[in-house]
């Protein structure tokens, strides 16, 4: 064979594959950037997910909802668990709050009750309509420091057992976790610090709870009294129930983003959750932090406002003669 024509023979082989090396070099930047670009990737999880990973030795799933309904059930190999098991309210305590953070050491111990552990992979899902105790329990893993492996199963229990998928009603064996001392996120803010930044550029304190209240329309009650109605001063509505679908799903990154748009919220906003007792706004949070916002929760929420009576309220039923 003549050499000059075998060397041309296999020059178009070496070019394909230098060319192709290239895209693929240059695609892994863009892939990586695709991922960061979508953060509800991370966040959430499909129920043909879940079904893939369900016998994954790390994985911990944490059924949120009715006990009832648990026992009734349940996805198989998941825990029961409730707000209760990872919060304090303070009902004895005058001027107590609800669904407070626990200490650091508390809370790691509560988790670890739950069997979750340093490498775990935790899954939460809600039954029912119970979509903000999930995201309660979700923003509590995050807070913890523990967000980066943890997810929420979209659409909840009706999503998975709507596709015919089956559920159980054994009871997992008790197993307590192996979980170091906490690095928790300081993504909790007081009172105070609400107060001192509401209204300023790149933060946007946003209510979560139904329209009813936010306008003064309807009147809360606290632990121990009703509380003051309206909203606080400044604050942005954007109702927890508007973030799901009539089927319990997470919208669309672009519904979601035309809702935050038109509550006020600016892209790259730090979106400063409250609700009633801060149960609530984690749906809004979690929404918020699908969109790549970064997202605090005022822990306290409306509870704790509106107990200051020096603290400024906005009542805009009171204004309409």
């Amino acid at each position: 064979m003549n050499p000059v024509s075998l060397t041309r023979s296999k020059r178009p082989a070496s070019v394909a594959f230098a060319f192709s090396l290239v895209v693929f070099m240059l695609l892994i930047p863009r892939a990586r950037a695709q991922e960061k670009s979508d953060p509800r990737a991370s966040i959430l999880v499909s129920t043909s997910w879940l079904a893939k990973h369900l016998n994954d030795p790390d994985l911990v799933l944490l059924h949120v909802g009715e006990k009832k309904e648990y026992d009734k059930g349940h996805i198989a190999g998941a825990r029961f668990a409730t707000l209760d098991d990872i919060s304090v309210s303070e009902h004895d305590k005058p001027g107590g709050l609800m669904l407070q953070m626990p200490t650091n050491e508390v809370l790691r111990k509560d988790l670890a009750t739950l069997g979750i552990s340093d490498k775990s992979k935790v899954v939460v899902y809600y039954g029912g309509e119970w979509v903000s105790p999930a995201t309660r329990v979700v923003f509590t893993l995050d807070y913890a420091g523990l967000g980066a492996r943890t997810v929420l199963l979209d659409g909840g229990l009706q999503a998975w057992t709507s596709e015919g998928r089956p559920t159980s009603n054994v009871v997992p064996p008790s197993r307590n976790g192996s979980l170091s001392e906490l690095k928790t996120r300081p993504i909790v803010v007081d009172a105070e610090w609400v107060k001192s930044h509401v209204g300023k550029p790149g933060i946007s304190v946003v209510d979560g709870r139904a329209a009813a209240f936010y306008d003064g329309v309807q009147t809360g009650m606290g632990m121990h009294a009703a509380q003051r109605t309206g909203h606080v001063a400044g604050a942005k509505s954007v109702p927890f129930t508007e973030v799901t679908d009539d089927k319990l799903k997470l919208r669309s990154r672009e519904e979601l983003a035309a809702i935050f748009l038109k509550a006020g919220v600016q892209p790259g906003d730090t979106v400063v959750g409250y609700c009633h007792v801060g149960q609530q706004a984690t749906a809004m949070l979690f929404a918020a932090r699908s969109l790549g916002h970064p997202v605090l929760l005022y822990d306290g929420s409306y509870e704790d406002w509106s107990a200051h009576a020096d603290y400024p309220v906005d009542n805009p039923s009171a204004k309409v003669k």
